[in-house]
C-alpha cells in the first residue's frame, strides 16, 4: 500500500475530531471502512498512530510526527483546489451563486430576494444537517457561502480563512408536542412538565444531541432519548409518542403545538460564512430580511419576541444605528461598532448595514 493524499486526510480528520465515528461522518465513510483504512495506514508506516479508547482517539508520539508533516500537504492541496476553482469561477460568465445551509424557514424568502435582485445570477442550494461539513465546503471552494447554526455549548470548527457574520446571536429553541398535551395550556413550558416524556433528536445535527442531554441533566431529568430525523420526530410528536425541539420560526400546524421553554435553556447562533467580506455584504441584507419575515409569520415566536421586549418585528429596512457583528475564523468578535451591543434576537432591527445608503 502506498500512501496517498486521501490517507493523509483520514489521519487529519481523526486527529481533528478525536473520534473514528465523527471522522467517518465528516469524510462520508462508514466507520468500519475508516477503521480498516487506519489499520492499513499504520501497517504501511510501521507503527500505531492513534490510541483508541472509550473516550475517543488521541495521537501517539509517532502519530504527532506524521500529522506535523501531513497537515501542510493536505492544507496546501486544499488551497490549490480552492484558488483554482475561484479562478475558474471568475473566468466564467453567469456563474451561479452556490449556497449551503442547514434547515431554516428563512431559506425560501432569501432565495426569492436574491433572484429578484439579480435574475442572471441564479442561486443554487445545498442542504446538509452538518454545519461543520458546509463550512469545509465553503473553505474548499465547493460552495460560495453557507448559512448555518451553531448549537450553544458545541462550537463549530471553522476552517482558517473563513469570514463569519452573525445573523442572530442567540435564537431560542422551542419544544414541539401533541396539541392535546397538558403542557400546551402554558404559555411557556418548564422542562419539569416534560419529565416523563421521551425525546427524539436528530443526532446527525452537529451538537444537538449533546446540548439537549446537558440541558435535561441540568434540570435533573434523565428521559428516554431516541435518535431520529425531524420529519419522523414531528410525526411521532403529533400522536403523543415523543416531544422534540424545533426552531422558533417553524410554521404552525394543526396537528402540533409549539411552545417556548421556560428560561430558554436551549439556544443556537445563526451565522453566515463566506471566504470574503464582500461576499457576505452581497447577500446579508436579503438573508436578514428573510429571517425576520419568517419570524413574523410564526405566531408563537412573534409573541415571544414581543414579550421579550424586541421592538419592531420584522426588522424595518434602513433601521437607524444598524451594525453588523463580524467574526474571524476562530469565532471571536473581530469588528463591532463602538459602543454597540452584541447582535441578538432582541435587537434584530440592527442586524445589517443597508447597501442602499452606499449605492446612492
Amino acid at each position: 500500500m502506498e500512501l496517498e493524499v486521501r490517507h493523509l486526510r483520514v489521519l487529519c480528520a481523526i486527529a481533528d475530531t478525536g473520534s473514528l465515528h465523527k471522522a467517518a461522518r465528516e469524510l462520508g465513510m462508514a466507520q468500519p471502512s475508516l477503521s480498516t483504512q487506519l489499520r492499513r495506514i499504520e501497517q504501511t508506516l510501521g507503527g500505531q498512530l492513534f490510541v483508541r479508547a472509550r473516550t475517543g482517539c488521541r495521537a501517539t508520539p509517532l502519530g504527532h510526527e506524521v500529522l506535523s508533516r501531513a497537515r501542510p500537504l493536505v492544507d496546501g492541496l486544499a488551497a490549490l483546489v480552492t484558488e483554482t476553482r475561484a479562478a475558474a469561477a471568475r473566468a466564467s460568465s453567469g456563474r451561479r451563486l452556490r449556497i449551503g445551509a442547514t434547515a431554516s424557514r428563512a431559506l425560501p424568502g432569501w432565495l426569492r430576494r436574491l433572484r429578484a435582485r439579480a435574475p442572471r445570477t441564479e442561486p443554487t442550494l445545498q442542504m446538509d444537517v452538518s454545519a461543520n461539513s458546509l463550512l469545509r465546503m465553503v473553505a474548499s471552494g465547493r460552495l460560495d457561502m453557507a448559512f448555518v447554526h451553531e448549537v450553544e455549548g458545541s462550537p463549530l470548527r471553522v476552517p482558517p480563512g473563513l469570514c463569519l457574520r452573525v445573523l442572530v446571536e442567540r435564537e431560542p429553541q422551542f419544544v414541539t408536542l401533541a396539541p392535546d398535551h397538558p403542557a400546551t395550556a402554558r404559555r411557556e413550558v418548564p422542562l419539569t412538565d416534560l419529565a416523563g416524556e421521551r425525546w427524539m433528536v436528530d443526532s446527525t445535527v452537529d451538537g444537538e444531541w449533546n446540548a439537549l442531554c446537558r440541558v435535561l441533566r441540568a434540570a435533573g431529568l434523565e428521559p428516554d432519548m431516541l435518535h431520529g430525523d425531524y420529519l419522523t420526530a414531528y410525526s411521532l410528536a403529533a400522536i403523543g409518542e415523543v416531544v422534540t425541539v424545533s426552531q422558533p420560526t417553524a410554521h404552525p400546524r394543526p396537528d402540533l403545538a409549539i411552545r417556548p421553554l421556560r428560561g430558554d435553556p436551549i439556544g443556537v447562533r445563526l451565522l453566515l460564512a463566506a471566504r470574503t467580506e464582500d461576499e457576505l455584504d452581497s447577500v446579508f441584507v436579503e438573508l436578514a430580511d428573510a429571517y425576520w419575515e419568517a419570524a413574523q409569520q410564526s405566531p408563537v415566536y412573534r409573541d415571544w419576541l414581543e414579550r421579550s421586549g424586541a421592538p419592531g418585528v420584522p426588522r424595518p429596512p434602513g433601521a437607524d444605528g444598524a451594525h453588523v457583528a463580524r467574526e474571524g475564523s476562530r469565532g471571536g468578535p473581530q469588528r463591532r461598532a463602538a459602543g454597540a451591543p452584541s447582535v441578538s434576537v432582541l435587537d434584530g432591527r440592527r442586524l445589517a448595514v443597508r447597501r442602499e445608503e452606499a449605492s446612492r
